[in-house]
């Protein structure tokens, strides 16, 4: 059973610890948006590099030094925590101060290349203790290994606290989402039949009016 434990543990460290990479490919004046959603004071490092288009090879080549990169990144609030323009190859590294979705946005700090060339851009997000340099951590605190797995599991158990009340947080607006609808869709059923009692009161009104103008009743 001491094991099972530990091995859940594991694998839960290992579901909430998380990061990316990918590329993708970017012509001129265009703009390349990803949405992460990171809880509240986590570190996040974008490590990136930008390759330019080779028509004579018919692949990618490592850029001029010419191109560049603007980033900017937005929290759940649209205030803009970062925007600057990096080099063709880079890491940014910001933290983050809200729970929610944060917007990286990415595009060329130039509108004329070369006869339109094509960019590629490898991406790597790494957010919570995935972006902890654990190798500079080693040389600067001197750990031993048995101190840098202990480490290592604190930072997890960190991560995945800030995952759980993030996950409470997401929950709750769901739920005051969910309570607000009801609640308009509760006085708008309200409304409507008010409207129709309304109506069927001013009907019989003008109906018995009309009988009695026409010496029915």
């Amino acid at each position: 059973m001491r094991n099972l434990s530990l091995l859940s543990l594991f694998l839960v460290c290992t579901l909430f610890g998380y990061g990316h990479s990918l590329y993708f490919h970017i012509g001129e004046t265009e703009r390349k948006c990803f949405i992460e959603e990171i809880p509240d004071e986590t570190n996040v490092i974008v490590n990136y590099k930008v390759e330019l288009y080779d028509p004579r090879s018919g692949g990618f080549m490592p850029s001029s030094p010419g191109i560049g990169m603007h980033v900017e990144v937005r929290d759940p609030d649209d205030k803009v925590l970062l925007s600057r323009v990096y080099s063709s190859e880079g890491k940014i590294s910001f933290t983050s101060h809200t729970p929610g979705e944060h917007v990286i946005c990415m595009y060329s700090n130039s509108s004329a290349w070369f006869s339109g060339s094509q960019l590629r851009v490898h991406l790597d997000i790494q957010v919570g203790e995935h972006a902890v340099n654990y190798g500079e951590v080693v040389q600067k605190e001197k750990l031993s290994e048995l101190q840098l797995r202990v480490r290592q599991l604190l930072d997890q158990v960190e991560q995945i606290t800030k995952e759980q009340n993030y996950q409470r947080y997401r929950e709750e607006r769901f739920r005051q989402t969910s309570e607000s609808t009801n609640s308009r869709v509760l006085w708008w059923s309200v409304t409507q039949t008010a409207v129709l009692l309304a109506m069927g009161a001013w009907q019989m009104k003008h109906l018995k009016s009309f009988f009695e103008a026409k010496k029915l009743v």
